[in-house]
């Protein structure tokens, strides 16, 4: 679908990029031949990721950053700009959640969430854009949410807010910041099975089955689905898209939606029965 030229000439700076989602999304952008600077709080899987991408004859470099802090997130883009150039790209991956009942959760558990997804984004973002506007150069942003941003979700509260937070800062900027030609936008994932996280909120083998016999499609999304429609959003085919948030998740949060939906598992031959009864 995509040439192999999509990217280059671009620099892709991707939060959290060393494991999961980013690092996905780091790997696909840099083999349609963007530039790669990865940034994280743990220095091995960022080295992991850069060399990975070496030997597949792309480009990256990281530097170790914790994005709840504005001056680690400035001295992460001078590191950024001495390597490659100024980037022109931001995809705000670097998060973090738990399962959790609310009224268990401390206040630097909340925290602890919040400060990374919303204030971390929001550092990343409001720094790299400073630069662009001040130099006169587009850019664009493209932030990785989560479908409940939109719907709320209990036992993972913090995030929840957080997200939300991040989803509204998307919608806003990119009206606010369009006259600098920055665009803003969002992916919103369902379940994609992840090292590390998945299993912080996959607390069983027992309960991801029945996650996904709960889905739709019967299936968790796969990686290169997600990191393809990332490639989209920051890419020259999507110019006029502007503050819109995608969902990838299989149609699982629709399922939830509406009233009826649960009969999804009511085997044939209850449905032969409430038929026959109907046609009475």
């Amino acid at each position: 679908m995509y040439a192999k030229d999509l990217l280059a000439g671009r620099t892709v700076l991707v939060t959290g990029g060393g494991t999961g989602l980013g690092r996905s999304m780091a790997l696909r952008m840099a083999e349609l031949g963007a530039r790669i600077f990865l940034c994280g709080r743990r220095e091995e899987p960022l080295r992991e990721t850069c060399d990975a991408i070496a030997k597949a004859g792309g480009a990256a470099a990281w530097a170790s950053c914790d994005v709840r802090e504005p001056a680690a997130v400035e001295k992460m883009l001078d590191a950024a700009e001495a390597q490659f150039g100024r980037p022109d790209t931001l995809v705000n991956n670097a998060a973090g959640n738990f399962i959790a009942r609310t009224e268990t959760l401390s206040p630097n558990a909340f925290n602890a969430v919040v400060s990374i997804v919303l204030y971390g984004t929001f550092h990343c973002t409001q720094a790299l854009a400073r630069r662009w506007i001040a130099a006169k150069q587009p850019g664009t942003v493209l932030n990785i949410l989560t479908t409940y941003a939109e719907t709320g979700s209990g036992f993972v509260v913090p995030s929840a807010c957080a997200k939300a937070g991040v989803l509204a800062m998307t919608r806003s900027l990119a009206v606010e910041w369009s006259k600098y030609r920055i665009r803003l936008n969002a992916i919103a994932p369902g379940p994609f099975p992840t090292e590390g996280a998945w299993s912080r909120l996959m607390p069983s083998k027992d309960y991801e089955e029945r996650a996904k016999q709960h889905h739709p499609m019967k299936r968790f999304g796969r990686h290169d689905e997600l990191a393809n429609l990332a490639v989209y959003l920051v890419s020259p085919q999507s110019e006029y898209v502007n503050g819109e948030c995608v969902t990838i998740d299989g149609a699982l949060w629709l399922r939830g939606a509406g009233e009826f939906n649960e009969l999804l598992d009511l085997p044939d031959a209850v449905w032969q029965q409430m038929e026959s009864a109907r046609k009475k």
